[in-house]
């Protein structure tokens, strides 16, 4: 083969800016053409080796992430000849530029603005339709997030989740539920265990959706926590038998507070709750929840009595070590990862179709779960300790005297400090 400076540019025919500056990816983009133009040639030189002969060549465009270049693809009289190891059959398109716009989509760039984006990297043209094609190498990630195997670890706990988005579907813009699940493995890592588009949060799609986790492996669970979506506590119950229901208390302190007329009571609603999610020793705070429905209830009794129905899903939490409580108690996990969702998809706004949707969300998920295999969320002992609740170590209360008499101390600090629960109760 020649030297590089054989099939490079002549030093005074460099590729130069106006001012004189070389112009450095036109030169590597001249020297790639030029390159791989030398290495097609060799080895159809070698395809003639047994009396075969050159029948001229086929011209053919790549993008690439340094610009376009022109391929000539030498042709055989007989049989035929095509770089395998150079190319991809029918691709058009660089795999480092198919990797980049795919990062961008993912990020949340629209179809729209890569276009842009990819004439500054020196691709002449791209349009919406060829992004739109481009992305579908996401489909690989997302299919394995959404079929692989989860029957090596078992998944004590499991946090549920749906959120809304725009999604055109038989023509016209409707509201889609993108429905998630995470879980902790025995092993203390975090998972995007499967995600799915439904039309609405029905019973049976929340079924569908639970049952297709099961399915792949999805065992062990010892505490589901999930918000109070229609449907879904029953769907839970169903394909997890024996694993306990975790009301989010965040979701359930705002439903409460729903509940008061006026905006006063409903901050005096919060501010009760707070005190009482605050705590951590199980024992106060069982006997907090019940000080603070018997106080709610002297101004609000609609909010009273949702607490009290609500009490054992509330504080399933305090049945697992310790440790976990404060995870366990909210989907916190799913909403940081649901505002992450909404950030990178607000600039699409109207997805055009579902599998757009799943495809560049689950590709957001999909991320999130390589950043999570890199650290342990909790010690493979710790989790350990979910299947056996009993064994989590509680440290000793930090107050003197019973429960019941230092929850009445701090219901009436809370009484005392807050001149709008003063002022309703």
């Amino acid at each position: 083969m020649n030297t590089l400076a054989a099939i490079g540019p002549d030093l005074s025919e460099m590729p130069r800016f106006d001012d004189g500056m070389v112009n450095i990816r036109e030169l590597i983009r001249t020297m790639a053409e030029a390159l791989v133009n030398e290495i097609m040639d060799a080895q159809a030189e070698d395809a003639c080796a047994d009396g075969n002969q050159r029948n001229g060549y086929r011209d053919r465009a790549l993008v690439t992430s340094v610009g376009v270049i022109n391929l000539r693809i030498p042709k055989l009289r007989r049989g035929s000849y095509f770089p395998e190891d150079l190319l991809v059959r029918y691709s058009r398109v660089d795999r480092a530029v198919i990797a980049a716009v795919s990062e961008m989509v993912t990020c949340g760039v629209s179809t729209r603005k890569v276009e842009k984006v990819a004439s500054a990297l020196g691709v002449d043209r791209m349009s919406a339709s060829q992004v739109s094609r481009i992305c579908e190498s996401l489909d690989a990630a997302v299919a394995d997030l959404q079929e692989r195997d989860l029957s090596g670890v078992a998944f004590p706990y499991v946090w549920v989740d749906a959120t809304y988005l725009k999604c055109r579907d038989a023509g016209h813009v409707s509201s889609c539920a993108l429905v998630t699940a995470i879980g902790a493995g025995s092993d203390g890592y975090r998972r995007v265990l499967g995600l799915g588009a439904v039309d609405t949060e029905s019973y049976a799609g929340w079924l569908s959706f639970l049952r297709s986790l099961r399915e792949r492996g999805v065992a062990g669970v010892a505490c589901v926590t999930s918000d109070a979506r229609e449907g879904l506590r029953r769907a839970i119950e169903e394909v997890f038998p024996g694993a306990a229901w975790q009301r989010c208390v965040v979701h359930l302190m705002r439903n409460a507070a729903s509940c008061a007329p006026s905006r006063q009571r409903r901050a005096a609603v919060l501010a009760i709750l707070h005190a009482v999610f605050d705590e951590r020793d199980p024992s106060l705070v069982r006997e907090l929840y019940h000080l603070a429905c018997e106080k709610i209830a002297g101004f609000c009794q609609r909010a009273a009595d949702l607490l009290e129905d609500a009490e054992a899903d509330a504080l399933a939490y305090l049945d697992f070590p310790y440790g976990h409580h404060r995870r366990l108690r909210t989907n916190n996990v799913q909403e940081r990862a649901n505002r992450e969702l909404k950030r990178r998809s607000r600039v699409v706004q109207v997805f055009p179709s579902r599998k757009s949707l799943v495809r560049m969300l689950g590709a957001v998920f999909a991320e999130m779960d390589e950043d999570w295999a890199a650290r342990r969320w909790f010690t493979e002992e710790s989790i350990a300790l979910a299947l056996s609740p009993s064994e989590g170590a509680v440290p000793p209360p930090a107050y003197e005297g019973t429960a019941a008499d230092h929850a009445r101390r701090i219901i009436e600090v809370v009484m005392a400090d807050n001149p709008v629960v003063r002022k309703v109760a």
